[in-house]
């Protein structure tokens, strides 16, 4: 099943259910008004949205409309809870590296997470408005969750089972202000402004055989200023699965139905070291800051500058026939 929000001038906007080609819609307010209306009694309304998907599948639904992505809001354009981990360690592992440092064992079985900002998250078609190119604007390319709520201390088991949708994720970053943050040992805040999420989320079914081993197993494709970035696979180098992602998140606290768990950014060594660039024959990068990383190691200094006013990211997923999957997060840079 595939379920989108669209934008009615409310605050949370309007639940649509949208066809598995992304072309026709079908609000449903008989049955929840809300993405999050669904999600708080998930047991007894999957099944009767379940029913309006099929209908709008075979095309029996006179009510439909044609779906536009780009009146879309994030599924979620706000959420009780969003808790991004970094599940790639070849990511952490690059950014450490350039700098000098080795990454501790530790970060091998224990992932990190961080609580990112919930209560405005971007529309996939909204602008990324900053103040100043000097922040260091990047995109980040990831897979998410949401949940049903989930108990503390939940197994993996439990934690996989609770996994309701799925979407796609620009975590915005800000890097040049990251280091500062970090330094006071408190966590990143100013650095992480609002993300943005695919037009559409989709239950793990529609991944089909995809979906297996609490991970996404396609490639993740990134567009930046038009050109290809990369396209890494999601279920490769993915250290620690969704499963384990929520359980940790989970480890000291319940969470409710609605909560999002990011995968962090989408990254695959590709047979080499550290990986390499479209150009260079490898799979490429979801983030700038990868890129330059490996610039770094390489060259002694990076060439490939962050995000300027005018620069443009497409994040977007396809299935074995090319079909798209969540639909496209498209965002400019713009001033604030």
């Amino acid at each position: 099943m595939k379920l989108a929000t669209l934008n009615n001038n409310t605050r949370d906007g309007q639940l649509v259910v949208v066809s598995r080609d992304l072309s026709q819609c079908i609000a449903v307010p008989e049955i929840a008004s809300t993405l999050q209306a669904a999600l708080d009694n998930w047991q007894q309304l999957e099944p009767l949205l379940n029913e309006v998907y099929l209908g709008l599948n075979q095309g029996i639904l006179l009510q439909a409309m044609p779906f536009e992505q780009s009146q879309c809001e994030s599924p979620l354009p706000r959420a009780y809870q969003w808790a991004d981990g970094s599940a790639y360690v070849n990511h952490v592992e690059l950014v450490r590296k350039a700098r000098g440092a080795e990454i501790p064992e530790s970060f091998w079985t224990d992932p990190l997470m961080y609580q990112g900002g919930s209560d405005t998250f971007l529309a996939p078609r909204a602008p990324i408005a900053m103040e100043s190119e000097q922040w260091g604007i990047d995109f980040e390319g990831e897979v998410a969750v949401i949940t049903d709520d989930v108990p503390m201390g939940a197994s993996s088991e439990q934690a996989h089972d609770s996994i309701r949708l799925l979407m796609l994720v620009n975590d915005v970053s800000l890097r040049g202000l990251i280091p500062g943050e970090l330094a006071k040992g408190f966590g990143f805040f100013q650095s992480k402004p609002s993300s943005a999420f695919s037009p559409v989320a989709v239950t793990p079914d529609e991944l089909g055989k995809a979906w297996h081993d609490s991970k996404v197993h396609l490639p993740l494709i990134s567009h930046y200023n038009r050109e290809p970035f990369g396209h890494p696979n999601a279920g490769v180098d993915m250290t620690f699965d969704f499963a384990e992602l929520v359980a940790h998140a989970a480890k000291t606290r319940p969470l409710s139905a609605g909560c999002i768990v990011g995968s962090g950014t989408v990254s695959n060594k590709q047979g080499t070291e550290y990986g390499t660039s479209i150009e260079e024959g490898g799979v490429g990068y979801s983030c700038i800051a990868e890129r330059r990383m490996i610039e770094t190691i390489r060259d002694g200094q990076p060439t490939t500058s962050f995000m300027r006013f005018g620069d443009s990211i497409k994040i977007e997923m396809l299935d074995d026939s090319g079909q798209s999957i969540f639909g496209a997060i498209e965002q400019t840079v713009e001033k604030y």
